[in-house]
């Protein structure tokens, strides 16, 4: 094999070698034009990893101007670490969501276990303390033992590194479809709490401040990873393993700690955590956000392998490393306090006047480019949209009651469908209580996690039905926004803001880029009625193989602030005796809905519609109602309809039940996905209350202490069965699936 450095200039351009590394022949025209010259070999790598679809975003950045970015609360949106929030008492909330797709296809473990460890650098490099985690995950169907292959991987690399590090992992989603076989989907989401005066930006300011490196050597692993993760997954994927990191949490639990630290020293000037293209991006950005250049040193650099090249050192994404400014005269009081928790911080570089990127490697200039040229002057593509011809022909089919004969035993396959299943089998490797804050953990609408000594707590969710998407992209991107923000508000919190996991197949697709285009829209419609603005989020693209594209899938990752203690209001039933009541009526809405799954096997027709004021108003009300102590339970109606939800809400360890009636068609009474819908439970002396406060809230029933499920419909009872034998059948789902023979 040649040797990178033996590999000129004119040969990269004669034999065309940039392809190879994601560039196309015009981008390699625009490098030449930049440079005024032929790119070497190392500059040519940076220039491709800097303009890759995961660094640059260069095809999702029209899209992303359009979401509401400001609010008076927002302290911090997106181009950060990570965004920030104002929650008063002088302190804020950080959070991010990350994907880690790609990587967790053909190394789902390691995949998996980095994706946690470098978003919770995102957070702890803007001077917050990581307090939780959550995650957003993707498969095939739990029939092939590649697909249970990869999910017992995945939750075990997410288990595997977020125990150890310390951050509790309170909660997330998961959901199984076709469109995930080749491609799972791995979003890792973190939230941190900062005080105002603590927050830090990646930034390298003041000429002459010296550059340290901080954290473990660098290797050879992870090299081009963010090109890996900008191209579509081949059949022979397995040949990108090195392009997957290998991450040590135990050294991140002490880089949390020394880097929380760091930021009470003022002789620290910006720093940033070692993320996608590794050195590359983390000094250049650094230099660009600051309106300065910067000069390394490649051979003061610590390696843990021999004789490595410029080109690997500065593509290498090896895990858990810092890159900090720090004031000339002032490294020793930064390198001491890392020295305290065993950390090696070292001088590589510094910040200079001109306004270049400038490398060297033994005693040569490896490097030299304009700085401002990596970030600000990568291609921004204003791809060809063009209407999917399946939404045409979904959009044309008439809303039909699909026929079911008994009731009862539907119930019972969709409470075995694994997307609706109880996930006990994944939080249960979660470690959900380390910091001791966690008051709500994984399995309710959304996780709550309290504010030390504070009477407030957040809630945290993650959130998207992608086959609604799938059908209708600009409908389901209302739908991921406002289902994340129910789950907020149905635990007693107002919903602040929110980060986005954009997922999606090959963007050079028209049909492809018009489900982003849309969904973007319809999101972002939601977040300005709801008012939660994107703070921070992440694009992930090219999820895609064999020709076949994922359902596209916006995560959308959400929090909330629960003014008060009181307010924390849990998802299941509490007390024999307490009034049923649903807000919302059901249409007939079928299409994408766990029903239309399990009857036809797949999905078609018209997305449920939704009404942007409407939820606006209910969620208001009922928020309003929580807050006055007037709601006992609440929960909204999701995947399965109403029924899934009755049945939910009565797994409880207190035996109770329900008796319920329900007035209309049966079938659309129970299972329609009808959105901007909740069930909660009511004191008998608060009904009249909340009957006044709710407009749209009627009475279904009654909660009982029999243990019973009780529903009726056209006054005839249609289920009648025993919780216990529900519960077992919803929790044992996934256990059972992954036990059996595919």
């Amino acid at each position: 094999m040649q040797q990178t450095h033996d590999i000129s200039p004119e040969q990269i351009e004669r034999d065309k070698l940039y392809r190879e590394m994601g560039l196309s022949d015009q981008e390699f025209e625009m490098v030449k034009g930049i440079m005024n010259r032929l790119p070497n070999f190392t500059e040519t790598g940076i220039f491709s990893v800097m303009w890759s679809e995961h660094c640059s975003y260069k095809t999702s950045k029209p899209l992303l101007r359009k979401f509401p970015t400001k609010a008076p609360h927002v302290l911090q949106g997106p181009g950060e670490g990570a965004g920030i929030i104002d929650i008063g008492d002088n302190q804020a909330v950080v959070f991010k969501v990350e994907s880690h797709n790609h990587p967790s296809a053909v190394e789902p473990y390691q995949g998996a276990a980095t994706g946690v460890g470098g978003i919770i650098r995102d957070v702890f490099s803007m001077g917050a303390r990581p307090i939780a985690s959550m995650n957003s995950l993707r498969f095939g169907n739990l029939t092939t033992d590649r697909t249970k292959y990869l999910f017992s991987e995945v939750v075990s690399g997410i288990a595997g590194y977020g125990n150890c590090v310390g951050v509790p992992t309170v909660g997330g989603e998961v959901q199984f479809d076709d469109s995930y076989e080749d491609n799972p989907l791995v979003n890792a989401m973190s939230v941190g709490l900062i005080n105002h005066d603590e927050i830090q930006k990646g930034i390298a300011s003041g000429i002459g401040n010296t550059i340290l490196y901080a954290g473990p050597p660098t290797g050879r692993d992870g090299i081009h990873g963010a090109t890996f993760a900008s191209d579509d997954l081949g059949e022979d994927a397995a040949k990108d393993r090195p392009a997957v990191q290998v991450g040590d949490p135990f050294m991140e639990k002490l880089l949390i700690e020394a880097c929380l630290e760091v930021i009470h020293s003022d002789a620290l000037v910006g720093m940033q955590d070692m993320g996608a293209a590794g050195l590359t991006s983390s000094a250049s950005e650094m230099a660009s956000k600051a309106g300065t250049g910067m000069e390394m040193n490649l051979d003061l650099v610590p390696q843990r392998e021999q004789n490595m090249t410029a080109y690997e050192m500065m593509l290498s994404e090896s895990q858990e490393r810092m890159l900090l400014c720090v004031k000339r005269g002032r490294e020793q009081e930064i390198i001491d306090i890392f020295e305290k928790y065993g950390l090696k911080a070292v001088p590589v570089g510094e910040v200079i006047e001109e306004k270049v990127f400038r490398i060297k490697h033994l005693g040569e200039v490896v490097a030299d480019i304009p700085v401002d040229s990596l970030a600000d002057d990568a291609p921004v593509y204003n791809m060809p949209s063009q209407e999917a011809a399946y939404f045409k022909e979904f959009q044309k089919m008439e809303s039909e009651i699909p026929k079911v004969d008994n009731p009862a035993e539907m119930l019972k396959t969709l409470l075995q469908q694994p997307t609706i299943a109880s996930k006990e089998w994944v939080y249960d490797q979660y470690d959900s209580m380390v910091q001791t804050n966690t008051v709500v953990t994984p399995g309710s609408d959304a996780a709550v996690v309290r504010i030390k000594g504070k009477d407030k707590a957040l809630a945290i969710t993650t959130d998207c039905n992608s086959r609604y998407i799938y059908l209708d992209p600009e409908t389901g991107g209302k739908i991921a926004v406002a289902e994340a923000a129910r789950n907020i508000v149905c635990s007693g919190a107002r919903p602040l803001g929110l980060t986005d996991g954009l997922n999606f197949g090959n963007p050079t697709n028209p049909e492809v880029f018009w489900q982003m285009e849309k969904s973007v829209e319809g999101m972002s419609q939601a977040c300005e009625r709801l008012g939660t603005p994107v703070i921070s989020g992440n694009v992930s693209l090219y999820n895609q193989s064999k020709g076949k594209s994922i359902f596209p899938t916006p995560v959308v990752g959400m929090v909330g602030l629960h003014e008060s203690l009181e307010h924390i209001t849990p998802s299941y039933f509490q007390n024999a005796g307490n009034a049923i009541y649903v807000i919302g009526k059901a249409e007939v809405e079928f299409g994408g809905s766990e029903l239309q799954n399990v009857i036809q096997g797949k999905y078609e027709g018209k997305a449920p519609k939704i009404d942007l004021n409407m939820e606006a108003t209910r969620q208001k009300q009922l928020l309003e109602a929580i807050q006055s102590g007037l709601i006992e339970s609440a929960h909204d109606v999701a995947e399965g309809g109403l029924a899934v939800a009755l049945a939910e809400s009565v797994f409880t360890d207190n035996g109770l039940g329900a008796d319920v009636t329900l007035n209309g068609e049966a079938t659309t009474e129970l299972f329609s996905e009808t959105q901007s819908r909740f069930l909660i439970t009511v004191k008998e002396e608060h009904q009249l209350l909340v009957e006044s406060k709710i407009q749209d809230a009627f009475q279904i029933g009654t909660v009982t202490e029999d243990g019973t499920l009780r529903i009726s419909a056209d006054n005839s009872p249609i289920i009648e069965e025993d919780v216990k034998q529900l519960e077992k059948l919803w929790r044992g789902a996934i256990p059972c699936l992954l036990k059996s023979k595919a």
